[in-house]
């Protein structure tokens, strides 16, 4: 919610469809039996195609340029949405600093079991939720905002209203200064992010395939609240 990658922005909604009929013929399969980071990618996907970006984890291209503008040193609270197999987690991990915090959130139970199994920072937290609850989600664990929210969630094939919501609660969630950071196969996300952020940064990594979108969406701190 991302090396080489196959978009799922770019398949129509009837394919992801047919894709979540033939997955659920063998969802019964799927518990249990996918115990390494890239058989757990593609269970996942074959759950729940449409909450999943990509059928290939990101490239550290795509996690470098991502992550370059975060203030670390000034980063207490960083929250992802759709981590996979954390591809992200520990890139973040490394970067953050020891008193931060990273919370992760997803559908999908195949990878928070499988990011709680395999990650054990303290710093970590893996919770099994929606975006949109964010709000909620950062105040059950004591925080008041987070200071970065990152989403690779492929907002074209988002149920309806969810991509709009997800946009708008991580408006609220964050603390001004803090920053909304998307990537994504189409510009579509940009649509959902602009609704609420007044400044946003873009940026396009080619060493991905297809080139994946990068936006930075800027909550200033002279903006509404």
């Amino acid at each position: 919610m991302t090396g080489s990658q196959l978009a799922r922005e770019a398949l129509p909604h009837k394919l992801a469809r047919r894709i979540k009929r033939f997955a659920g013929r063998f969802n019964s399969q799927l518990n249990g039996r996918f115990t390494g980071p890239w058989a757990v990618f593609v269970g996942g996907f074959l759950k729940n195609p449409v909450m999943v970006g990509s059928i290939v984890p990101s490239s550290r291209f795509t996690i470098d340029k991502m992550l370059a503008p975060v203030d670390w040193a000034n980063c207490k609270l960083f929250v992802e949405y759709g981590p996979g197999v954390g591809t992200f987690c520990r890139p973040v991990l490394a970067r953050l600093p020891r008193d931060g915090q990273l919370i992760v959130i997803d559908t999908n139970p195949l990878f928070i079991d499988y990011l709680r199994r395999t990650i054990t920072d303290s710093r970590f937290v893996a919770v099994h939720g929606s975006a949109a609850d964010v709000e909620d989600i950062i105040a059950g664990h004591g925080h008041a905002h987070a200071d970065y929210v990152l989403s690779g969630l492929p907002f074209s094939t988002l149920p309806e209203g969810v991509g709009p919501a997800i946009a708008a609660g991580t408006w609220a969630a964050l603390r001004q200064g803090g920053a909304f950071l998307v990537y994504q196969f189409t510009p579509r996300a940009r649509d959902f992010m602009a609704r609420h952020f007044a400044r946003i940064d873009s940026g396009l990594e080619f060493r991905n395939v297809p080139p994946c979108f990068l936006y930075w969406g800027w909550k200033d701190k002279d903006a509404d609240t």
